[in-house]
């Protein structure tokens, strides 16, 4: 119980000393990529983002936004991953055996981590290591935790993940699919769970993903420099005001950031309770088979992320126009490439959203 009082006391003053965090309702624009951020919050099984894009665009400030206006979150006070106290099937081992055998595990709560993943990180630094030479004279598992372990139950923020190596993105891939880290030294295993909102953003200019690792991503946001000069000054203000005074500028989107973090909290509560019809299915399955997407990753992204969306509503059951909002989103990035293609995949998206359920304009 001290040592719990004092992790919490120690982290309050942590908090106190950060730099402050510009407020996720000041941003201004950029509309798609903040919807692609809260629905995964929601539902963090829709599969993370990929932010393509300008560079300056407030794609690395708009995720810790989010994660600083999320509620905090109750964690066990001594485990490494973070778990939950109370969730079992969250929890890592340690603190499954220690929850059966006493019932309570002592607790914080803590804020929602944004962990920033390096373009020269090593797998060790990622996935986390074994000391394998205390492991055969001590006969204990010596697990030192990477950045996954840290992650776990926050955002994972990898900047110019375009140019990050195959491999790593790959591992990424599949521990946010999974939501479990393994690591494998000589004979030895170990098991973490490793559950985060897998966030990736990059410039075209700089390339592509591959195909292969581009589809694992759940929704695809697009976000270009505004050209509307009104838009561009408020920015400017904006931006000015917060460098000026950032406690006072917070304390004016007081009211706005409580507003979106219940309505956050009450759409992960009433998920579960979401409804999307079997016509509607039908018509998701029929979008994906005219676009030609292989897979039936792109049926599963659109229809969580439309029950998300339905949810972050106030609605308990999905719409046509919530699966027109987020098709493009969902399935831009899921398109064969075309070099003799006159239109853009999202166009490509739109007009056959057009045609399937019936409305003038689909996407963000």
């Amino acid at each position: 119980m001290i040592l719990a009082a004092n992790e919490q006391r120690n982290r309050q003053q942590s908090k106190a000393m950060k730099s402050p965090t510009y407020p996720f309702t000041a941003i201004i624009g950029q509309e798609e990529m903040k919807l692609a951020l809260i629905l995964n919050v929601i539902d963090p099984r829709i599969g993370g983002v990929m932010i393509m894009g300008d560079r300056g665009t407030g794609k690395s400030t708009t995720v810790r936004a989010l994660a600083e206006l999320l509620p905090e979150v109750p964690t066990v006070s001594d485990c490494p991953f973070g778990c939950h106290p109370e969730r079992k099937n969250e929890m890592c081992a340690s603190c499954r055996e220690r929850y059966a055998e006493v019932g309570e595990l002592p607790s914080i709560y803590r804020e929602t981590k944004v962990i920033d993943l390096p373009l020269g990180a090593t797998e060790d630094r990622v996935c986390g290591t074994i000391d394998i030479q205390k492991a055969l004279s001590e006969g204990v598992k010596a697990f030192e935790p990477g950045l996954l372990a840290q992650a776990n139950r926050g955002f994972l923020y990898v900047d110019e993940v375009n140019l990050l190596d195959d491999h790593l993105v790959d591992v990424l891939l599949d521990c946010a699919a999974s939501g479990v880290n393994v690591v494998e030294r000589e004979g030895i295993s170990v098991r973490h769970p490793a559950r985060f909102v897998l966030v990736g953003s990059g410039n075209p200019e700089e390339g592509e993903l591959r195909p292969q690792l581009l589809d694992r991503f759940g929704l695809h946001a697009q976000i270009r420099t505004l050209r509307d000069a009104s838009k561009r000054v408020a920015i400017i203000r904006s931006r000015s005001e917060f460098d000026q005074d950032p406690d006072i500028f917070n304390e004016n989107y007081k009211v706005p950031q409580k507003e979106l973090q219940n309505k956050i909290v009450h759409a992960q509560e009433m998920l579960a309770d979401v409804f999307i019809s079997d016509e509607l299915l039908e018509k998701i399955a029929q979008l994906c088979i005219d676009l030609e997407i292989d897979g039936h990753r792109g049926e599963l992204v659109l229809s969580r992320a439309a029950k998300a969306l339905s949810a972050f509503e106030g609605r308990t059951e999905v719409s046509d126009e919530d699966v027109c909002r987020i098709a493009v989103m969902g399935l831009r990035h899921r398109l064969r490439k075309d070099p003799l293609a006159t239109m853009d995949n999202g166009r490509r998206v739109q007009e056959k959203v057009t045609e399937i359920f019936g409305v003038e304009k689909a996407g963000a």
